[in-house]
């Protein structure tokens, strides 16, 4: 044998890398994954080897999917009817439940009225702090009055001493906030890195099977709005709830982006102020502005957030060009969409919107993304344009393409049924939606093909120069 080919045996397999994201590996080491694009993530995981497992006697026999009990899976109502909502009806025993949002939104005050609302049922509820000191908590508590005997609280950063509490106190709820505060011994590195976090998740979801409680852990946000820490995260828990808000305004929503025991589509609306957290079962009226008469540059839509119909207002403003360029400036609504609509105008309307600056905003600091509030988008902006209000008690709803085509929307009948129910008279929708869907009593529905239909029977418009 050659001495060229006797060195390259004895080298032996090179150690391998492996994203702990995605799972993609590669035969050096790399700042970025290649497959994930995840930054700081490719980790050496040195020569694979293979192993057996051999077969272990069975402690529980398979059977018969109609014979398994599904009661130990029945939802507990949590006593905050709004997160209850979200969550299915309830929090399930043994169900690990993660919030996300951005700091500052009310992810702990939301988790400590749940706490108050579970031990005021003579529940044992254990709320483990590990980004405040227990006297902030209890400073907090008692600002929005959930102190209640069995409500426990511990300040710790340390997993083998929080599930020491876990075993001593015996709780019915854990709520750990937050996940990335909390660090293992037995793993490398600060509390928040990958390796931690996926350690002290694995070690609270085990905890939480074996002893049937049910967990709730806060999770923080990157800043692109995305749950830091590995991706695994997410498919190791039962729920992902998002906290979603503008720090500036008091509304709050909470949705599911996943729920193996319930709906993805329901949205809970929350009201945060200086004593607490509450929930709003008719939020609608946060999104209206409270004047009287009809002000040219308003209209109003029906937007759905997950089944939930919401009555929003828009308000747009049109002022000649301060500088060489016209400005669009939007709050609440998605400025690309906005500029579509404004190009429509200008095209299909002949509405001189490209020698103006232009403002659209909602009322109250809702985001409207869904494509249904365009018509009203659209109607608000022509009404600014002519210096002409809308009719009084009239909503508008649907999609306007590049052709100026009102185009059908989803979910019509909640959105009307929630029209008529807080007054409103007429109803400009998209046509054929009277062909399969009946007009609620007291609200006229008027069907609209294009956007000059719809201008046109609500605004006089200046002839074309």
């Amino acid at each position: 044998m050659s001495s060229r080919s006797t060195a390259r045996s004895n080298r032996g397999p090179k150690p391998s890398f492996r994203c702990t994201e995605c799972g993609w590996a590669a035969s050096k080491w790399v700042g970025r994954c290649g497959e994930c694009q995840a930054w700081g993530t490719v980790e050496e995981v040195g020569v694979p080897t293979v192993r057996t497992t051999v077969a272990a006697p069975v402690s529980q026999p398979a059977r018969p999917i109609a014979e398994v009990d599904a009661e130990s899976a029945s939802s507990e109502p949590t006593g905050v009817e709004e997160l209850d909502r979200v969550l299915g009806g309830g929090l399930v025993p043994g169900a690990v439940v993660l919030f996300a949002g951005e700091p500052g939104v009310g992810k702990s005050t939301l988790l400590l009225d749940v706490a108050s609302a579970v031990a005021s049922h003579g529940k044992r509820v254990l709320y483990v702090t590990g980004e405040e000191s227990a006297a902030q908590v209890r400073l907090r508590a008692e600002r929005i009055g959930a102190l209640r005997p069995r409500l426990y609280l511990a300040a710790e950063t340390d997993l083998a001493t929080l599930l020491g509490q876990v075993e001593q106190v015996e709780p019915d709820l854990l709520i750990v906030d937050s996940v990335q505060t909390v660090s293992s011994a037995q793993v490398d590195g600060a509390a928040g890195n990958v390796s931690q976090v996926r350690e002290v998740a694995g070690a609270l979801i085990r905890v939480a099977k074996e002893r049937n409680v049910s967990t709730l852990l806060v999770g923080h946000v990157t800043k692109d709005g995305s749950i830091a820490g590995p991706r695994v995260l997410e498919h190791l828990v039962d729920v992902v709830c998002q906290f979603e808000g503008d720090r500036h305004s008091r509304l709050r929503m909470v949705r599911a982006v996943k729920n193996r025991y319930g709906p993805t589509d329901e949205v809970g609306c929350f009201e945060l102020s200086d004593v607490g957290i509450k929930g709003l079962p008719d939020p609608s009226g946060l999104f209206l502005s409270r004047s009287e008469e009809p002000t040219p540059g308003t209209c109003v839509s029906v937007t759905l957030e997950g089944r939930r119909p919401l009555v929003v207002e828009v308000q747009a403003l049109l002022v000649p060009m301060g500088s060489s360029s016209p400005r669009r400036a939007t709050s609440g609504l998605d400025s690309s969409r906005v500029a579509m609509i404004l190009a429509v105008l200008n095209s299909r309307l002949h509405l001189r919107t490209s020698t103006k600056d232009a403002f659209v905003a909602t009322v109250g600091g809702v985001r409207l993304s869904e494509p249904a509030s365009d018509l009203a988008v659209a109607l608000a902006l022509a009404s600014a344009g002519t210096d002409y209000p809308l009719p009084a008690r009239m909503t508008a709803f649907g999609e306007v393409s590049l052709s100026g085509e009102v185009r059908p929307v989803t979910g019509v009948t909640r959105r009307l049924q929630e029209a008529a129910r807080l007054g409103f008279t007429t109803a400009l929708v998209p046509a054929g939606t009277v062909d399969t869907t009946p007009a609620p009593e007291g609200l006229e529905v008027v069907e609209v093909r294009h956007v000059h239909d719809a201008v046109t029977r609500t605004i006089v418009m200046p002839r074309p120069a």
